[in-house]
């Protein structure tokens, strides 16, 4: 492995960690990867989580490998073996949050036993002064599966004593109880030793008593105070233990108290010391879906189980790159993935350290332009935004690229038939825009309310200490707030102090605040006018140094919580509300837009080989709707309008009586049939020989089952996972085992199958286009495991199944002896698109200049089907290549190759030589008319080539 820095991956191929793949089947697969043509493994997350996690973002603690993936031995032999193969490691790394369901996170316990005065209480973001004077000083749990007076009665709290120490035990989680409150506990042990009076441990006992009454309270910040209540509680519970062990007494006693303490279901009054006992923790328990207006810790979107940490202290930075930097300084880690950065309170000053972390950990100096090692953010772009040219990374995760291609495959023409179809089926028309407003409303008032209150608090105080500003209410105030956060047009603004606000920031607000005035035009337009100039830091003018402090710490707030209500609003939503080509619906998609000239993906793709040549570019991710391949499948429907419309009133008569009426109301309603079919035709298996499975595994009913009820819950119309609608669900499940029953009496499926074949051909050369200008296109391209083949996956959890890798393994091994057009012949096998990953992986390998400095060209192309056709030029000091793949293929026909393209060429400009062409797949040389390339030439085997002199 060369010692470059920062070592700049060839491509990347990204594996799921988890208790069923782990660093030992990681370390197997190397040889496989490296035949493959990949120059970099692309991890998940595997630092310490919990044991059932299938994606490793519930990180417990930052210093520690997840047991459950493998030991540190095995980790460093799969290391080894990447070496050996000359292959890197990218890593994806978690700065947001922690996870706390699990007792392994030692800062969260800590926290919930000393409250305020744990050391670990400012490394997490909470509010221990809400407006809820009853969360003074503590923490909102919401883990309970009822509402608390139930739980508590059936006796499902109890509280359990082991080794000196007190903890509540709730089904399996175990919750530390404050030293303090041993009292309660204690007191009823001592009036069990009365006839003991004379005896040491008695004695002892009291002993106890007493310094628990002199023990720091919990809500001590002075941190001599802190220190001496770290170092008694441990004192008071070593004494305790061995009390306990010298004394059976002291145990029987302790024992007796926790049974009358623990209470007796059928008799309430029997829990009241249970409740005192639990009323005096650091933590107030919650049933888990009531709890949204008044959580108090800022948590990873609306999970509650995730909470966000202030990795902007230097001591949590600190405390979290830890063991990360020892794995840079090792030359195991190669690169990284920033997760969720828009989630930090300052993203740019993040990367800035980090990178300089990583030059120190390398003990390099840092690069000029202060990039030491290969870091790639997790941003989402929105409509024209493009990513900070400030931020010290080298580009994005892929989102963007995966919708640009997307975009590219869609026929725009078909826009309006397309749109008129969707309208017509589900019986009403949908404005996106108004949609997104509304569902991010629906968020701030559901699953992030109390995130907004707290804002709407802060910007209150803000104007009490002006008098220009105090007669606004909080009201108002909370209101220009939702609706401001309702109308942002992207997922956050990046002001940070001491910084010049920029144009674009300032135009968001701008665009946000206009918008939000517009919708409510009964709020007087002063309130929009303060909190925009707060939003741009026009503070005024006679604000002291604290006042700037707080109007300053607003905004960055405020900056943390738009993107949050933006992902679920829209990514968690919308994008299972507006199914008019859900194919588009992607995470970072624009789903009002319906398709992208081949002028306009040349326009990307030369913005990014100029600004970002090295981000990665994907087309499926752990996070992304549905794979690659069921993508391409369903962007076909844009070619068939006509088709689509007509199958749709077959497939909604033959369906018609599987439907329920509930409450009025068909279930499931047409807008998710809708989703089905589309889902359907996406996911439809299809048999080596190109014809549909002519009926249904169960395996694949449960799938879509599950994808189904996942989808209505996240479009939260008829159900969600906060109210279920059982009966609802259960209408959804049935629809689709009848629709999907493999019985002679099933109307649907004959009807189905045909339209089925016929998408899964377009969708394969969809495919293929999209896999071939992945691996060429400026940047660096990405392979979600498994997907160097065929998959047909959905939504998490359905694409973290395992993958099958000696399948994989004996097709690569199998790949040198069939003929290319063989392969294209039994494309429905998968192999087409494994010669074609291989192939181009492995030039990429040989050829890495070409692709990581070689400029970008676009080829104009004309004839019959220019339209039809991408082409671009990758070319450096001589050396070049030319790809060539097509779209719309419906219009050309089955299979694109040859004859079928008719009068279309493609102009080869004057600076590339012509001399030793040939294509990279066949090999065969390619014969030119002057400069001129006839598609009928350059796709006459394949349906997509790369031309080289190389």
């Amino acid at each position: 492995m060369t010692d470059q820095h920062p070592r700049i991956p060839s491509s990347t191929y990204r594996l799921q960690f988890n208790r069923w793949f782990n660093f030992a089947q990681a370390r197997e697969l190397v040889p496989y990867l490296y035949a493959l043509g990949v120059s970099d493994a692309y991890a998940s997350p595997y630092f310490q989580a919990g044991a059932e996690s299938l994606h490793g973002y519930d990180i417990t603690d930052h210093n520690k490998l997840n047991t459950a993936i493998g030991s540190r031995e095995e980790y460093d032999a799969w290391i080894a073996e990447l070496h050996a193969h000359s292959m890197g490691q990218v890593l994806d790394f978690v700065p947001n949050h922690v996870g706390i369901a699990e007792p392994l996170n030692q800062w969260w316990m800590d926290v919930l036993e000393n409250g305020p005065s744990s050391r670990y209480a400012p490394y997490f973001d909470i509010d221990w002064h809400p407006l809820k004077s009853d969360l003074r000083d503590k923490v909102l749990l919401p883990i309970l599966s009822d509402q608390y007076g139930r739980v508590l009665e059936r006796g499902e709290l109890q509280v359990r004593f082991e080794e000196g120490t007190f903890y509540l035990l709730y089904g399996n989680r175990r919750l530390p109880i404050a030293p303090g409150t041993y009292r309660h506990v204690l007191e009823i042990a001592l009036q069990n030793l009365a006839e003991h009076k004379d005896e040491d441990f008695y004695a002892e006992l009291q002993s106890i008593l007493t310094a628990l009454e002199y023990l720091p309270k919990r809500t001590e910040t002075d941190p001599k105070r802190i220190a001496e209540r770290i170092r008694e509680k441990e004192i008071i519970k070593r004494r305790l233990e061995r009390r306990c062990a010298e004394a059976p007494q002291v145990q029987q006693a302790i024992e007796k108290a926790l049974d009358r303490i623990n209470g007796e279901p059928g008799d309430a009054r029997s829990f009241d010391a249970l409740d005192e006992l639990l009323n005096a923790q650091s933590y107030r328990l919650a049933f888990w879906r009531v709890a949204a207006e008044e959580i108090n810790y800022r948590r990873f979107f609306d999970v509650n189980d995730l909470a966000a940490i202030r990795v902007e202290l230097p001591r949590v930075f600190d405390a979290t790159h830890r063991l990360l930097l020892e794995l840079v300084r090792s030359r195991a880690v190669t690169g990284l993935r920033i997760d969720h950065p828009d989630g930090l309170y300052l993203p740019r000053e993040y990367f800035e350290k980090l990178q300089q972390r990583c030059a120190k950990a390398l003990a390099i100096a840092l690069p000029q332009d202060g990039r030491a090692i290969y870091m790639v953010a997790e941003k989402i772009l929105t409509g024209t935004e493009t990513l900070r040219k400030d931020w010290l990374v080298h580009g994005t995760t892929g989102y963007d690229f995966a919708n640009q291609v997307a975009q590219l495959l869609v026929d725009s023409s078909a826009e309006t038939a397309i749109t008129k179809t969707f309208h017509r089926f589900i019986g009403h028309s949908l404005h996106f825009g108004h949609l997104v407003y509304a569902k991010k409303l629906q968020v701030m008032k559901l699953a992030l309310a109390n995130d907004v209150d707290v804002l709407g608090n802060m910007v209150d105080r803000l104007s009490e200490q002006n008098r220009w500003y105090r007669d606004f209410t909080l009201g108002a105030l909370a209101r220009a707030v939702r609706e401001t956060i309702a109308c942002f047009p992207v997922y956050r603004t990046y002001l940070a102090p001491g910084q010049a606000v920029s144009e674009e920031d300032q135009q968001i607000v701008e665009r946000a605040i206009a918008a939000a005035k517009r919708r409510n035009p009964a709020i007087e337009e002063s309130v929009f006018n303060f909190l925009r100039d707060v939003l741009v830091f026009r503070f005024p003018e006679n604000l002291d140094a604290e006042a700037r402090a707080g109007h300053t710490h607003f905004v960055l707030k405020f900056q943390q919580t738009t993107g949050p209500i933006m992902a679920k609003g829209l990514e968690d939503t919308v994008f299972y509300i507006y199914n008019r080509l859900a194919a588009l619906n992607e995470v970072g998609g624009e789903p009002q837009q319906f398709g992208l000239s081949i002028d306009e993906f040349h326009e990307r793709n030369l913005y990014r080989h100029r600004n970002w040549p090295s981000a990665l570019l994907a087309t499926s991710t752990h996070d992304t709707k549905r794979s690659e391949d069921v993508r391409a499948r369903m962007i076909a429907i844009s070619e068939m309008p006509e088709l689509w419309r007509r199958s749709l009133q077959r497939w909604r008569l033959a369906n018609r009586r599987w439907k329920r009426t509930l409450n009025d109301a068909e279930a499931p309603d047409a807008n998710e049939e809708y989703l089905l079919y589309q889902t359907l035709l996406g996911t439809w298996p299809i048999q080596p020989s190109g014809e549909p499975e002519g009926a249904a595994t169960a395996e694949y009913i449960g799938r879509i089952q599950a994808y189904m009820a996942k989808a209505l819950h996240e479009a939260k119309l008829n159900t969600s996972w906060i109210q279920p609608n059982e009966a609802w669900d259960a209408a959804m499940g049935d629809f689709v085992a009848k629709a999907l029953d493999p019985s002679p009496r099933n109307k649907f499926l004959p009807e189905f199958l045909p339209i089925a074949q016929e998408i899964a051909r377009l969708g394969a050369i969809n495919s293929l286009t999209q896999t071939l200008l992945k691996l060429t296109s400026p940047g660096v391209p990405d392979i979600y495991q498994g997907n160097e083949i065929w998959d047909y996956s959905l939504v998490d959890p359905d694409n973290r199944r395992p993958v099958d890798y000696k399948r994989r393994r004996e097709i690569l091994e199998a790949l040198a002896v069939p003929a290319p057009e063989e392969l294209m012949r039994n494309s429905p096998d998968g192999r087409i698109k494994m010669f074609l990953t291989q192939r181009v992986l492995q030039f990429r390998r040989e050829h890495v200049d070409l692709f990581q400095r070689g400029d970008y060209l676009p080829l104009v192309t004309s004839g019959a089907f220019g339209e039809s056709c991408v082409s671009f030029a990758r070319s450096l000091a001589g050396k070049w290549i030319v790809v060539i793949a097509p779209r719309l293929s419906a219009r050309i026909g089955f299979p694109p190759t040859g004859e079928r393209w008719r009068d279309t060429t493609m102009e080869f400009p004057e600076t590339l030589s012509l001399e030793h062409a040939h294509d990279l797949f066949t090999c065969r040389p390619i014969h030119f008319d002057g400069r001129r390339l006839s598609a009928v030439e350059g796709l006459s085997v394949l349906p997509f080539a790369v031309i080289t002199n190389l």
